[in-house]
């Protein structure tokens, strides 16, 4: 295969994962987006986390909330807990790896607030970590995830909200990640602001 059939077929691939996720996707993220409009306007704030990839993600939304999406709104209260490289470290010397979210979500979550938790397997043990501090603090969860969900679907509560793509494949988990990042800030905005 020539590299032009091969960036043809990674479109192809990323664009049929799309089209089939839709209609599975389409329900979780306005659930997700309207628990957040509802956290947002009784005074919450979305804290956020994953690992590689997915600590990216977490970074792109906090940042898009923060900032502006596509239109320009006051920014919207939300944090990453992947950023600080001082807590994390700290946390993991003391604490172990597992811990890094979890304690930052004890410490900064409150009952009212909503943890964004990102995972293309849902099988990482301190977003999932995070997960059950979040619950602790009387915090609802939104799952982002791939793959079967893992032990993070486990972890859910009625009330929380998981959205997940439907692939085996961690760079097209990725890839839709990204796109419900977006729709999840738009309806955000389309809430808040309107057309």
């Amino acid at each position: 295969m020539n590299l032009i059939d091969r960036v043809k077929e990674n479109f192809n691939a990323s664009i049929q994962l799309k089209i089939d996720a839709t209609p599975l996707l389409a329900g979780p993220i306005t659930d997700a987006a309207e628990l957040v409009v509802q956290r947002l306007l009784e005074g919450g704030k979305i804290l956020s986390c994953g690992n590689g990839g997915s600590a990216d993600s977490a970074q792109h939304f906090s940042s898009l909330m923060i900032n502006r999406f596509e239109r320009e709104r006051p920014g919207l209260p939300a944090l990453t807990l992947t950023t600080d490289s001082s807590t994390l470290t700290a946390i993991a010397n003391d604490y172990g790896l597992d811990e890094i979210f979890a304690k930052q979500v004890r410490a900064l979550g409150h009952p009212g607030d909503v943890l964004l938790a990102i995972s293309t397997s849902g099988n990482t043990e301190n977003t999932n970590a995070a997960v059950e501090a979040a619950h602790e603090r009387e915090m609802r969860v939104i799952a982002v995830t791939g793959q079967s969900g893992g032990r993070l679907t486990t972890l859910l509560r009625e009330t929380d909200v998981e959205i997940k793509v439907p692939s085996d494949s961690k760079i097209r988990i990725r890839e839709v990640h990204l796109l419900i990042i977006h729709c999840l800030c738009d309806l955000i905005d389309q809430q808040l602001l309107g057309s």
